[in-house]
């Protein structure tokens, strides 16, 4: 018979709830102050859903009815400086961190509303109702409410997306020496989401001070927890990452603060993060107000049954048994709720007078449609004087290095510079450098900042951008294989890509983002992509592909001292190559969409980056074509170089794009219609393109190199050209 032992868990999983005791020790100032958030919520929410009954909310109106006690019982005990943020039904939890950040989580209960609380109010609205006087100018809305001075990091319409971002906050609230935390908040579906559960493997690795915080309110839209997990008491997924776990009443406000509290003291002591699972209901269907039994997934009793725990009842029977709370007071407090957001539901709109009984936004307050792509990127001005450099002007004296080591001596040297520098990926801590070598030399000046993360790319790269959000550091974040972005597409493209322009501007997002092309080295389908051509489609993005190791070293400094994400694509081509750089120089800038023009001629404008200079290069003088050579450089569509490819053009008349990776991710494609598009009255012929073939490289040495552009291809196309300029 084999010996069975029972494991226990590492850490503890605790079902909390409250006694009559813990009602007659709570502060009644806090009591006092969750009444107060409980009814101011609960009326904005009543607000918003009569609004969009009416038409007036462009998009969903996720109301958090229901569940406000979650909310409060967790944050009315956290500082300023401790941050939240939360996924697409967060109302409740927003309205909850600004209103105790302006008032300490205190309530005069005759006098519930200060100015200031109104204006948070009405700020908060007009950001649902997409207009101007709102945090982010409208640009949010709903479901990506921010405001930064409060501590609401942003919350979040990606189920799961972020949580991750939260763990780059906590990540940096730890590092700058603080005993502060963070909440990141969401609903039962996204326990199930790959991105949460990464994260707390990487948070309880790291003790980072993070609360998961699980507002399970059994439906997701309209599919059952039950149905969808075999445990369904969610709080237990924190146990197999060795992370304390409470279960606690989420209509029991007091209950949900006296776990937070709890938990506070074991994220604040630097014992890593806390899970806490709160049984909350949602009163109303997913979006919009009607009630989920209308839909026919849940039944009229069970709503019966939840309305009878209401938190606000709950907490209002508690105060009146203890002597803290009578009829008058409480329907006064109800009151002076309903009565600020009439005040604030006034000054955002107005009657319609071409539909009589009918109300529309005050036209006013509109945002101005010109300001549409406003704060996609940001205007560059930090890199006003900065010392810059082109080495493809440089006379002074120069040495011999090979490509890796100059790459990673100018990581190196801006670790040692600046503390703010922090490096993560997969094995970047390891191998002496990482699997090519780069890290090397930030090893040697910062290891405490070289960091080596699980193999969990949604995770890291979220990871990074909250550590960017965060604004005290600058992380450079290595993905071993470009292909690996589709693992944390949700973080690449609708986090780090748009946080700035979808909070309205108030973010910067000084973030790099480093990967290399490895075509040519039998890797195959899933390692080998060329990521220029999703990036540039993609927006918020700034991406430098450079040619040269002195370029690389001008471009890396220039990515790093912007605010915007910055891809750095590399070539494996390239790294052990011998080049010549700037003498002792790691420190120069190379400017803001510049490219070279390698050689120079008259018949054809030949355009490429990476690797594929060098290839074009030798093919046109194997073709023996008088051709301008344009090293781009800078890819982005906000930084390339139109200036150098117009004069170009106008010159030659003609259009050559050479790139080496496959044809249907080409950047090539989206160069070619621009240049068409602006330059169409110098052209000739159609713009010419080399690139791979449709298929991804495979393994067997000969499809791999069948699907890659070579030098020959590079030498036809130039060649065909040549032909059709002969024939004009």
């Amino acid at each position: 018979m084999p010996r069975n032992r029972h494991l226990a868990a590492i850490r503890p999983w605790i079902q909390l709830s409250t006694t009559k005791s813990d009602w007659q020790d709570a502060d009644p100032a806090l009591l006092s102050g969750m009444l107060g958030q409980l009814h101011l919520i609960r009326a904005f929410e009543e607000t918003v859903l009569e609004l969009a009954t009416d038409g007036l909310v462009h998009g969903p109106a996720h109301s958090s009815i229901g569940q406000e006690g979650g909310a409060v019982g967790s944050v009315i005990g956290l500082r300023t400086t401790d941050a939240i943020n939360g996924s697409h039904r967060g109302h409740h939890q927003f309205l909850a961190k600004a209103i105790t950040h302006l008032t300490g989580g205190k309530a005069d209960l005759h006098e519930l509303v200060s100015d200031d609380v109104r204006t948070v109010l009405r700020r908060t609205l007009a950001e649902i109702l997409g207009l101007a006087p709102g945090f982010s100018g409208g640009r949010g809305g709903s479901i990506h409410l921010q405001w930064l001075e409060a501590g609401a990091l942003g919350s979040n319409a990606i189920v799961g997306g972020g949580v991750p971002l939260a763990a780059g906050n906590a990540w940096a609230q730890r590092r700058a020496g603080t005993d502060d935390v963070t909440v990141s908040y969401f609903g039962d579906g996204a326990v199930n989401i790959g991105s949460v559960l990464e994260t707390m493997n990487l948070a309880a690795a790291w003790d980072l001070p993070l609360c998961f915080f699980i507002e399970n309110n059994l439906y997701a839209v309209a599919t059952r927890v039950a149905e969808i997990t075999r445990e369904d008491r969610l709080s237990g997924r924190g146990l197999g990452f060795g992370i304390p776990s409470w279960k606690v009443d989420g209509m029991d406000p007091l209950a949900v603060h006296l776990a937070m509290s709890q938990a506070e003291e074991v994220m604040r002591a630097g014992d890593g993060p806390t899970v806490i699972e709160a049984d909350v209901y949602r009163y109303f269907h997913q979006n919009g107000a009607y009630a989920g039994s209308a839909f026919g997934y849940r039944t009229k009793d069970e709503e019966a049954e939840w309305r009878e725990r209401d938190p606000i009842t709950r907490l209002e029977r508690e105060m009146r048994r203890l002597d803290l709370l009578d009829d008058a007071t409480a329907q006064g407090v109800r009151e002076q709720a309903l009565d600020a957001m009439r005040q604030v539901t006034g000054e955002l709109v107005e009657p319609d007078p071409d539909a009589q009984g009918r109300r529309r936004i005050r036209t006013e307050l509109w945002p101005d449609p010109a300001t549409v792509d406003d704060g996609i990127r940001g205007d560059a001005s930090e890199l006003a004087g900065v010392r810059t450099l082109d080495p493809a002007e440089h006379a002074g004296p120069n040495e011999t290095v090979r490509f890796v080591d100059a790459a990673s001596n100018v990581i190196g040297r801006r670790m040692a510079d600046d503390p703010r520098v922090v490096v993560l990926g997969e094995d970047v801590h390891r191998l002496g450098g990482g699997t090519n070598g780069l890290t090397k030399k930030a090893l040697q000046v910062a290891s405490d900042r070289v960091l080596g993360t699980p193999i969990s790319e949604n995770a890291f790269a979220g990871l990074g951008a909250g550590m960017a959000l965060d604004g005290r550091f600058r992380p450079v974040i290595e993905f071993m294989y470009p292909d690996f972005l589709w693992v944390a597409a949700d973080q690449v493209f609708n986090q780090i890509g748009k946080a700035r322009h979808m909070f309205g501007g108030n973010n910067t997002v000084p973030l790099v983002l480093r990967t290399k092309v490895a075509m040519g080295t039998g890797y195959g389908s899933q390692h080998l992509m060329d990521p220029a051509g999703i990036f540039v489609t993609s927006p918020g993005w700034r991406i430098v592909a450079p040619s040269t190791a002195s370029d690389y070293i001008g471009l890396f400094n220039t990515a790093l001292r912007l605010e915007d994400p910055v891809l750095v694509i590399e070539h494996v081509d390239l790294y052990t190559t011998r080049q010549e750089v700037p003498r002792d120089d790691l420190d120069y800038h190379l400017p803001l969409g510049r490219a070279a023009v390698r050689r120079t001629g008259s018949e054809l404008t030949v355009i490429s980056y990476l690797a594929m200079v060098h290839k074009a290069a030798e093919a046109i003088d194997e073709a023996g074509v008088d051709a301008d050579l344009i090293d781009l450089r800078w890819l982005d569509r906000a930084s390339i170089d139109w200036d150098t490819i117009g004069a170009s053009i106008r010159k030659t008349n003609g259009v050559l794009i050479v790139e080496q990776g496959a044809r249907g991710t080409s950047y090539g494609g989206w160069l070619a219609d621009e240049i068409q598009r602006r330059f169409f009255d110098w052209l000739d012929l159609p713009v010419e393109r080399v690139t791979g073939a449709e298929a991804s490289p495979s393994i067997s040495r000969v499809l791999e190199a069948a699907a890659i552009a070579q030098v020959d291809d590079i030498v036809a196309a130039l060649k065909r050209c040549k032909t059709s300029i002969g024939a004009l």
